[in-house]
């Protein structure tokens, strides 16, 4: 029986708020000359279930090609500025590995941004595949993202056994869309949950996983 364990990246294995504040930050300064946002409002408007992000952050209707190209250039230097990976996960993750657990993450950034993110906080070798948002027609909540990283291990449902950790509804929806067992992250973004399956630590994962 094969073990797979999806995370989702941005507030269930790293803390990024600052660094992508700071991106959309500079973007809204130079663009728009508009004040800053705090990390709390950026992370609360991407958790949203429905929200209209480019509306939110730039007060456009979708984003435009000039914002697009300049975050993505402003980002590519910020984003492993600050981040870090939550108490723990570095331990889960190896432990995880070790046990022959097939590890991979599923995030709506892009797959460019998460690999160079896991990479200098020297974990991307723990992943067998990561699927980032341009890898697929449909970011989370939809199945898509989740589906690649199961049929890349050959997973079987009958008797195999898979779980999605994620820290918001999106990850939750996609789990149930995708059939596999959501466990709901409670030690990054979003510090409560509802859920039937919560866990507060990394270690409760291994609690469940092993």
């Amino acid at each position: 029986m094969k073990k797979i364990v999806i995370f989702d990246m941005d507030g269930t294995l790293i803390d990024s708020k600052y660094d992508i504040t700071n991106s959309i930050n500079a973007i809204r300064e130079a663009h728009y000359d508009l004040d800053p946002l705090s990390e709390a409002f950026v992370v609360e408007a991407i958790n949203k279930d429905v929200r209209n992000l480019p509306k939110i952050f730039y007060g456009t209707e979708e984003y435009e090609e000039k914002d697009r190209v300049a975050f993505e250039a402003h980002y590519a230097k910020q984003c492993t500025q600050n981040s870090y990976l939550y108490e723990g996960v570095f331990e889960m993750l190896q432990t995880l590995h070790s046990h022959g657990v097939k590890l991979g993450v599923a995030t709506n950034a892009p797959t460019k941004f998460a690999k160079l993110m896991l990479e200098s906080l020297q974990v991307l070798d723990l992943f067998g595949i990561v699927v980032g948002a341009d890898k697929v027609e449909h970011s989370k909540p939809s199945p898509e993202m989740l589906l690649k990283v199961l049929s890349f291990y050959e997973y079987d449902a009958q008797s195999d056994k898979a779980w999605m950790v994620g820290d918001n509804s999106k990850d939750i929806k996609s789990a149930q869309n995708a059939n596999i067992e959501p466990l709901f992250a409670t030690w990054g973004f979003t510090p409560e949950a509802l859920y039937e399956k919560v866990v507060k630590t990394p270690s409760e994962v291994l609690e469940i996983v092993l």
